[in-house]
């Protein structure tokens, strides 16, 4: 298994911090590394993902797990299982009106030896993500 992970503590509620994570027309004002998000962030829906890291190309993944609040799961996957990709976007409440957001991306499957070999440190991307998303979530806008 090849990841990557981010964590940061954010002066805001899990309510604040949600609505900017389901907002994919947004993400292009706070994250960095996106370029646009196509489609609805919800369970069960299709949403593809550009990135500034590869322009070109478009990431297709499914919200497979949508718990408001608490946490969100964007999967892809080759037939077979081949090669799958999951990046988990979870909050904790840990103190009053904090909470703690950890965003990983785990890529697993058979052929992660000859596609894992590809995949760039994403450990940079993850952190500017990560500091985007406590920004913006306690800005006052």
């Amino acid at each position: 298994m090849k990841s990557f992970s981010a964590t940061t503590t954010i002066t805001a509620s899990s309510d604040r911090i949600w609505k900017i994570l389901t907002d994919g027309s947004k993400y292009p004002q706070w994250e960095p590394g996106v370029i646009r998000i196509e489609g609805k962030i919800a369970l069960g829906e299709k949403i593809t993902v550009y990135t500034k890291l590869s322009p070109d190309r478009a990431f297709p993944v499914t919200v497979s797990v949508f718990e408001p609040g608490k946490k969100m799961v964007w999967s892809s996957s080759m037939p077979l299982g081949l090669f799958k990709g999951e990046r988990t976007f979870t909050l904790t409440p840990v103190g009053k009106g904090k909470v703690e957001v950890v965003t990983k991306e785990e890529f697993s499957g058979p052929l992660l030896f000859l596609i894992g070999r590809t995949i760039p440190d994403l450990s940079e991307s993850f952190n500017n993500f990560a500091a985007g998303l406590k920004k913006r979530a306690e800005s006052t806008k």
